[in-house]
């Protein structure tokens, strides 16, 4: 995508036209129904509109951790999301890292608690986040076990196993991006431009 467009998209219109710029520019793949989910820095007053932005989309979403100028939003479609993180290979491997079996909400609050530990400075960065946002199981765990180094592949997530289905995705995730922009350059809403759940 022309660095212009970007550019353009992100300058133009009122603060609630930006914000769907940014959705719609950081969070394609999830809005196309690529990905279960997505995660979004936002200044606080675009954060204080998303409910307005995506109604009417069937999007949820949970501030993970907010500070006077900035929100991080993680952005889900319930059942999708629940039916992913409920993997058995997921439930597995987040159960390392003190995460219990149980409902997506209930995962999300443990996720949020592990943020607020890592901006306190009690823990590392949660890496496992990465499960959270559907990258492949076995690139989280190459990402974790190798400190994001020793990758194969780097794009959308650094690439551990499996560089040609990657590669798949990255396209796949491209088209998104710039499918959901055409439409917003088209005058579209959120509630057009992103899919509903299958």
């Amino acid at each position: 995508m022309p660095v212009e467009v970007i550019s353009y998209l992100l300058s133009e219109g009122d603060r609630e036209q930006r914000l769907r710029s940014q959705l719609v520019l950081q969070c394609a793949p999830f809005l196309k129904g690529i990905k279960a989910a997505a995660i979004i820095n936002l200044s606080s007053r675009a954060g204080e509109m998303l409910g307005r932005v995506l109604a009417g989309t069937e999007i949820s979403y949970r501030v993970l951790a907010a500070g006077d100028k900035r929100w991080l939003v993680f952005l889900y479609r319930r059942v999708t999301f629940e039916r992913h993180i409920r993997r058995r290979e997921n439930v597995d491997f987040l159960a390392g890292f003190g995460y219990r079996e149980g409902p997506a909400e209930a995962m999300l609050d443990r996720l949020a608690e592990r943020i607020g530990m890592y901006a306190g400075q009690e823990t590392v960065f949660p890496h496992e986040i990465g499960v959270f946002l559907d990258y492949p199981l076995a690139d989280v765990e190459g990402f974790i076990r190798n400190a994001g180094r020793d990758y194969l592949l780097s794009g959308y997530w650094k690439v551990y196993h499996d560089p040609d289905r990657a590669r798949e995705l990255f396209r796949a995730y491209d088209r998104a991006r710039d499918c959901a922009v055409r439409e917003l350059l088209q005058g579209k809403g959120m509630s057009e431009i992103a899919v509903r759940a299958a």
